[in-house]
């Protein structure tokens, strides 16, 4: 299925001469018509993974690739939940493996088997067989690699966003997945914030009525961390912004709206629409830099992506979604989360409000609102996520549900469509700004199985047994940069 509709695009687009030239419009239209001629000839999918509960796990042996910025937080985290084994840990620099085993000790635990020293050290891992679940915190280019090898090796694999960067990188998380049932989650945490779990289920139950819009965003002042020496390793996260025009970082706001429009599960994406702004910081930026210090001469460039890029995105069933990024100017930090029904709204930046009319609701009234709809995941294990940390405490709810789900064979929140679809939103954001903003469409990761699949469990029905240990006050601190 996938591979041969891959292989079509690929040799049509080779035979035209297009690859090596980029995205001109030429290229940009060409690809849309063999995307739409395409468009729901694809076969039968191989085997349907939403829904899918994978045998399970009275213990879930995790093995963290990637120690840098979000690794630690997430091995500190995972330290907390009952049926966790924390047998291995990975990174091409050895003395970010010894910081944690020194955390490990600190926490009582074992040590973990080290795999360091060279960048495909993470392969001897994901080979090892006494390992349930690849636990992925590395540079985006590296997720799908990881991922893919990890669940041909027998593993689960939970990836950070975005899970691929190509549209071919998501095709390969689909039918890696498929073929040999092993669950691909990405690492959404924002759907596990309290604002968005309560709006989800408000809107399940009928409170906001028919949705018919959703925005969301990534608006996150990190000019300053791209561009510092110290921060992300090689300066990776800065060479994406480099010569990649889009939006680079889409998952954060669009994974809750998606959930709340039952995307994968009742609605689909079709088509999206992508327009960026000038870049007016960056390239600045970094000549500025390279003025004092040369380290940023290879820096100096005009073709860094813009400062706003938003997309807009229509569905099969008549919805309309609008996803901003812009991780450069100086903006309060927000993710938008705005749900817009027939019946009411919910917003929840700059203050999480609701409203059913003109107005938004009174204190009291929100008050009532939370008491009634807040769902069970966060009765059961909200304040103890607040303990814990990770943005909040929804990196600790995302895990622990992760972890609770594995151990009692339940199908998980996020599959590998999710994880295919919503990173997907980036490249072809790419072709849609290349083209002059015309519209691109969206592949269909489900094959048709969308408009069946059950939507996303909100009850804690067959689990919520797992349990956690108490957080010290002395317990390290959790590292927030994402």
């Amino acid at each position: 299925m996938g591979s041969n509709r891959r292989e079509f695009l690929r040799n049509s687009l080779m035979g035209a001469g297009l690859i090596a030239t980029g995205f001109t419009s030429q290229a940009a239209s060409f690809r849309n018509e063999v995307v739409s001629k395409q468009k729901g000839q694809n076969s039968a999918q191989r085997f349907n993974m939403s829904g899918y509960a994978a045998p399970k796990l009275d213990k879930v042996r995790i093995g963290f690739v990637g120690l840098g910025m979000r690794g630690p937080g997430a091995v500190e985290r995972m330290s907390y939940i009952d049926g966790v084994e924390i047998v291995a840990l990975c990174d091409q620099y050895p003395d970010r493996v010894e910081a944690m085993q020194k955390l490990l000790e600190k926490q009582g635990l074992p040590q973990a088997k080290s795999y360091s020293g060279s960048k495909d050290a993470w392969k001897a891992m994901c080979e090892n067989p006494d390992i349930d679940l690849i636990y992925i915190t590395t540079p985006w280019s590296w997720h799908t690699p990881m991922a893919v090898y990890a669940m041909e090796h027998g593993k689960h694999a939970a990836t950070e966003v975005p899970a691929a960067v190509t549209i071919d990188e998501c095709w390969q998380l689909v039918e890696t997945s498929e073929r040999t049932k092993k669950h691909c989650m990405m690492l959404e945490n924002c759907c596990y914030d309290f604002f968005e779990l309560l709006t989800l289920n408000m809107a399940r139950q009928g409170y906001f009525g028919e949705i018919i819009h959703g925005e969301g965003a990534y608006i996150h002042n990190l000019l300053g961390l791209n561009f510092d020496k110290k921060g992300y390793a090689e300066m990776w996260r800065l060479k994406e912004n480099q010569h990649r025009n889009g939006n680079l970082y889409p998952t954060h706001g669009l994974g809750p709206i998606c959930q709340v429009m039952n995307i994968n599960r009742g609605d689909q994406m079709e088509y999206l629409t992508s327009m960026s702004s000038a870049d007016f910081q960056m390239a600045a930026h970094a000549k500025e830099l390279a003025a004092s210090d040369n380290f940023f001469n290879e820096f100096t460039t005009d073709h860094y992506r813009g400062n706003m890029n938003t997309t807009t995105v229509r569905t099969a069933n008549g919805r309309t979604i609008m996803i901003q990024h812009d991780v450069t100017s100086p903006r309060v930090y927000s993710r938008l989360h705005l749900v817009s029904g027939t019946k009411g709204m919910a917003s929840k930046y700059p203050d999480a409000r609701i409203a059913t009319s003109h107005e938004w609701l009174k204190e009291d009234e929100m008050k009532k609102l939370e008491e009634q709809y807040t769902p069970e995941i966060v009765k059961r294990i909200g304040e103890m996520a607040k303990k814990v940390g990770g943005h909040g405490g929804m990196d600790f709810m995302m895990d622990w549900r992760l972890i609770d789900c594995l151990r009692n064979g339940l199908p998980l929140d996020q599959n590998v469509y999710d994880a295919a679809l919503w990173s997907a939103i980036a490249p072809l954001s790419e072709k849609s700004v290349a083209n002059r903003s015309n519209s691109v469409d969206i592949p269909d990761f489900t094959n048709g199985a969308w408009k069946t699949n059950a939507p996303v469990e909100l009850t804690l029905k067959g689990g919520g047994t797992t349990g956690v240990r108490e957080k010290k006050e002395n317990d390290s601190k959790q590292l927030n940069v994402k």
